[in-house]
């Protein structure tokens, strides 16, 4: 009797049934991705709750809930390991949980300080927007946690998507319309760099591991294209030179709350990733991204400086940033060793957990100010703070302190750290051309500071009131002791670093 020749469609099945058996073998799977099913479940149930009315009151105790519960299992995370899940394809570790607990802190901060900012029909729709809130993080987790392309592709557009209408969810504000739309039309131009690169580099080489891909980094031409594309993609989410332009004017437009999740939660994710990908480029190419960094730095400074709308000099500020965290790529190029990994993902960690904590915290209290008048956002109308809000004016003056780096403030040990990582590549001559440049970055912000405290206040103008829920009280402490903590005890962060 000649046996029968298996069909292509039982073919396929017999391979995805070897896929789901290798995939969900054990319960690994479950506790790597635990967090992320606690957010997602709490995203549904904050939606399902503003369609009931009994239940609409229950949604922030939803929101809060999966946080908490999100927040708990990464705690665990930090002790038990799951390692390689969803065939080897995600991992979860101790590195890629307290990334996770600074996503989720920093989608809990901006969330809190949304709280009582929006108004009219938007005030409405706050069910919508906390759920678009929550699925960010589960974005940024996956991004982390990618150990492939096309995982990291999924993280990346579940971190983009709800930022799309988060930028554009003030619908009666043009500019924050203009904001979404620019936004959604840029990203989806780095997205199709990422796909496409992504393309060119599996024809390549044949895989989207990125594990695979380190081990031997491409070297063929095509190869080294889709590496650039992919390259120029995640730094266009970081916003450094020369994909920055789009910046300014989505963090003037966006609601402020989501400016202040988009320019710490988009950065740590992008650049989580980032340095764990970074053996995909060869060492040839720390110079090339050494010189993109200061450019950026140079560029976000010195357009800070020339602005006099404080949310629109603090989206410089951030391209500034993004520029000197990208020194830390450079810098791990340039080693090219393990041990080099693990220093500059633990001083990427530091920096961005100081700069979410400042950044936050100065675009939440510009939150407060913008409520009470829009032209509370201009540093003129910001003159003599200081004598009717005391501790907005001296909280404030704190995270600016903090950006600009200066001793005491978490802010300082983030630069620290990040030079350190160059000097030890032995990039003396960009570490020096890049603590220069922060130097400058002193300019605007103690031109905030001197604003705050030195000049009066505008003739006929009354001052913000800032009355807000207690909640934004409680979160600008949150911020300020997390500054103030990782710039006098940074051990209490460091010991935490694997």
């Amino acid at each position: 009797m000649i046996p029968q020749a298996s069909s292509p469609q039982s073919m396929a099945s017999t391979d995805l049934s070897d896929l789901f058996a290798r995939t969900f073998a054990d319960g690994a799977w479950l506790d790597a991705m635990g967090p992320m099913i606690a957010l997602a479940v709490g995203a549904l149930a904050v939606l399902l709750a503003d369609i009931s009315k009994p239940l609409r009151a229950l949604r922030p105790v939803f929101l809060l809930g999966g946080m908490a519960v999100s927040a708990g299992l990464l705690v665990a995370q930090l002790s038990h390991e799951p390692g390689l899940v969803l065939d080897g394809t995600l991992l979860a570790n101790r590195t890629t949980a307290l990334w996770g607990l600074l996503f989720v802190g920093a989608t809990l901060l901006a969330w809190i300080y949304s709280l009582g900012y929006y108004r009219g029909e938007e005030g409405r729709l706050t069910g919508e927007h906390d759920f678009l809130m929550m699925v960010t993080p589960i974005g940024m987790m996956l991004m982390v946690g990618a150990q492939d392309l096309l995982i990291f592709f999924v993280g990346l557009e579940l971190l983009s998507i709800p930022l799309y209408a988060l930028a554009a969810f003030q619908r009666a504000r043009a500019v924050s319309v203009e904001a979404g739309i620019k936004y959604f039309l840029l990203g989806t131009f780095a997205t199709g760099l990422l796909l496409y690169g992504t393309s060119l580099l599996y024809a390549a080489e044949g895989t989207l591991s990125i594990a695979e891909l380190t081990k031997m980094p491409p070297t063929g031409g095509l190869a080294l294209t889709g590496v650039a594309l992919i390259a120029a993609a995640v730094f266009f989410k970081v916003s450094v030179f020369p994909f920055h332009l789009w910046v300014p004017d989505v963090y003037q437009g966006s609601p402020t709350p989501v400016t202040a999740l988009m320019s710490t939660g988009t950065k740590a994710a992008a650049f989580g990733f980032l340095i764990g990908a970074a053996f995909l480029m060869p060492p040839e190419a720390a110079i090339v991204v050494a010189v993109i960094a200061l450019v950026t730095m140079a560029i976000g400074n010195l357009g800070a400086l020339a602005q006099e709308d404080l949310k629109r000099m603090l989206a410089y500020s951030g391209i500034s940033h993004a520029g000197t965290l990208l020194l830390v790529v450079a810098g791990l190029l340039r080693i090219g060793t393990p041990d080099a990994a693990h220093q500059a993902m633990n001083a990427a960690f530091f920096y961005m957990g100081a700069y979410v904590f400042s950044a936050t915290g100065a675009f939440g209290l510009l939150a407060l100010l913008e409520n009470d008048g829009g032209r509370f956002t201009r540093i003129t109308s910001l003159r003599g703070l200081a004598k009717s809000r005391p501790g907005a004016a001296a909280a404030m003056a704190l995270f600016l302190l903090s950006l600009g780096g200066i001793p005491a403030t978490g802010g300082f040990f983030g630069k620290w750290f990040v030079f350190a990582v160059l000097v030890e590549a032995d990039m003396i001559a960009v570490a020096v051309i890049g603590a220069l440049l922060s130097v400058v970055a002193l300019g605007y912000y103690l031109k905030v500071i001197v604003a705050l405290y030195m000049q009066p206040a505008p003739e006929g103008e009354l001052p913000p009131r800032t009355v807000r829920p207690l909640t934004a009280g409680i979160a600008t402490i949150v911020c300020v002791t997390g500054t103030l903590v990782m710039g006098i005890l940074p051990q209490f962060v460091t010991r935490l670093l694997p």
